[in-house]
This record gives structure tokens, sequence and C-alpha cells, in this order.
């Protein structure tokens, strides 16, 4: 374990502890939830680059305008 996992641990175990099992469900839904978007991501990888590459391309050829966002 990380020295500041450790710490935040630490912390969490000072909580009351509705407090605590409100903290430790939502890490585990985050948990979960970041292994469901891998997933996705690597499922669609393929398709992604391949879209990725197309929308370079119409850019690069002229094809796309500015949003007019500021910034850009």
């Amino acid at each position: 374990m990380t020295k500041i996992l450790e710490q935040a641990f630490a912390r969490a175990s000072r909580l009351p502890p509705r407090e605590q099992n409100v903290l430790a469900k939502w890490m585990l839904e985050e948990l979960e939830s970041e292994k469901r978007w891998q997933k996705a991501f690597r499922r669609t990888a393929t398709q992604l680059a391949v879209m990725a590459d197309a929308a370079l391309e119409e850019h690069r050829s002229g094809r796309t305008k500015a949003l007019g966002l500021k910034g850009t």
C-alpha cells in the first residue's frame, strides 16, 4: 500500500462509522466503474482509433471548422 493511501485510510478511520460506510461504498463503486470503463475501451479501441484517424484527416484536409470557443 502506498503512503498516501495509508494516510487516506488513517484519516477515514477517524470518521464516524456511518461516514466510513458512505466513503467505502463510494470507493467500491468507483473501482467497479473504472473496471467497466477499461473493459469498454478495450472492446472498442480499434473502432476509436479508426474514428480518431478519420477526424484528424478531416481536420488536415480543411473539412472542419472552429467552434468559436474562447481560447481556441
